[in-house]
């Protein structure tokens, strides 16, 4: 009997990432063989176990998939609408029938790459803080940074008792009125980026994440998607692997 982590279990299912697993299990949504389990590192046997989610029984994926996205912006990362606000959603975009989820997420009013996997030991080597994945995002500013703003950007900005700094902040291009900037980040706190511009008195007009790690949008337009080549994946998980070696 081969046994397994139920959480690895339900992240190998498609279910979510195997963080965000560890919390649908915790929440008592899991059942294995009819009783509700709560704890993520219950063995569980993949040939023999039944083992169900919302009360529908859930399997490892056949096939994994990795989706770059080109989520515009007014679309939901989320895989429903759980404020019954009627918004579209970005997974109904991709036409693949499979359960896929979202590794980490672009806010409502943002576009750009967003990556959805049925991959949850995958997902969780692209949003755990050790990893350090860098995002790459381009950002309309309304007026301009001073050299002053600039340094405090990567230097770090208080936000309601909170200091979120940048990795690295470059001008792009820029108007009479507002400049773009290519901004990098290594940690994915919620809407960072939005918050420490208007911090500064700069509020952000547009954001547009082109580039996780390897993965970037390349020519995709707004809506478009396009499979991950398996070699970037490769390399992703050998990177990550390194970071584990080391540690």
């Amino acid at each position: 009997m081969a046994e397994e982590r139920l959480s690895k279990f339900v992240a190998r299912s498609g279910a979510a990432s195997r963080r965000k697993s560890e919390e649908i299990i915790r929440s008592g949504r899991v059942t294995v063989n009819g009783r509700t389990v709560t704890d993520p590192a219950r063995p569980v046997d993949a040939a023999g176990d039944e083992v169900s989610l919302d009360g529908r029984p859930i399997r490892p994926a056949a096939r994994r998939y990795y989706v770059a996205l080109y989520k515009p912006a007014g679309y939901l990362s989320d895989l429903a609408d759980t404020r019954g606000r009627s918004r579209r959603l970005a997974r109904h975009l991709i036409k693949v029938e499979a359960a896929l989820f979202p590794v980490g997420r672009l806010d409502y009013n943002s576009e750009g790459l967003i990556i959805f996997t049925n991959d949850g030991a995958f997902a969780n080597r692209f949003i755990h803080p050790r990893y350090g994945v860098e995002r790459e995002y381009h950002v309309k500013l309304s007026g301009r940074l001073n050299p002053e703003e600039l340094r405090r950007m990567t230097t770090g900005v208080s936000v309601e008792g909170d200091v979120l700094r940048v990795r690295s902040i470059w001008p792009l291009r820029q108007t009479e009125k507002n400049a773009w900037y290519r901004v990098i980040v290594a940690e994915g706190k919620n809407r960072m980026i939005r918050r420490m511009a208007g911090a500064l008195s700069h509020p952000v007009l547009r954001l547009r994440r082109v580039r996780i790690n390897g993965i970037t949008l390349g020519g995709l337009k707004p809506g478009e998607y396009a499979f991950i080549e398996p070699r970037v994946i490769r390399e992703h998980v050998r990177r990550t692997t390194e970071v584990d070696e080391r540690a």
